[in-house]
């Protein structure tokens, strides 16, 4: 696995070459085990991604550990990615869960610590194997359930709720109607919901 670190110079060497390759084009580079194209990867997303982090943890260092750690995770399961989504919006579902992941831990550490006496911000808790396995659970129930919508339908979907633009804006960006806008996000919405509401579900 790459060390992951921010980078605020130019690249050097091969990744240069690939700054104009396609997401679709650096995904397929980073599966045949080039760092080279997961560099160009992380530099073309990092700055989204940490924003998309830091707003829902308002902490830098754990906003910077965090994107780091989705980028890692991005490297690490990236066999597994299916191509129904962009690679952006798979990249997004990762740092979701991540976060998740982290808040989740964190409400366990601080009700340990009340429970115990102790001070909630010097107790430790790491992520158990039980955790690790839910999140891997939680993102490949997501790619499964998004096989069912075009690429473009996701990443309208990630625009909306994760970049928080508005139904105009993604219009224009993706060159469709405002009405095929909301349609789209209407689907992957009824979508998500009904899985999440099907008997037995978890």
């Amino acid at each position: 696995m790459p060390q992951v670190t921010p980078r605020s110079g130019p690249t050097s060497g091969p990744a240069e070459d690939l700054r104009t390759c396609s997401d679709d084009r650096l995904v397929e580079g980073i599966r045949a085990g080039s760092e080279a194209h997961f560099k160009v990867l992380y530099d073309r997303y990092f700055s989204r991604v940490y924003a998309f982090v830091y707003t829902r943890v308002r902490q830098r260092a754990d906003a910077e550990e965090l994107t780091q750690e989705s980028f890692a995770a991005v490297f690490r399961s990236i066999a597994g990615y299916s191509g129904r989504s962009t690679p952006l919006a798979w990249i997004y579902g990762i740092a979701k869960n991540t976060v998740n992941n982290h808040l989740r831990r964190m409400r366990i550490q601080d009700a340990r610590a009340e429970a115990a006496g102790a001070d909630a911000t010097t107790a430790e808790w790491h992520a158990s194997p039980h955790d690790d396995f839910e999140m891997r659970q939680i993102l490949a129930r997501m790619d499964e359930r998004l096989r069912s919508v075009t690429s473009w339908q996701v990443e309208v979907f990630w625009l909306r709720h994760v970049d928080d633009l508005s139904i105009e804006q993604i219009a224009s960006r993706m060159s469709r109607s405002n009405d095929a806008i909301r349609s789209s996000l209407y689907r992957v919405k009824r979508l998500l919901v009904e899985n999440d509401a099907a008997p037995g579900h978890r």
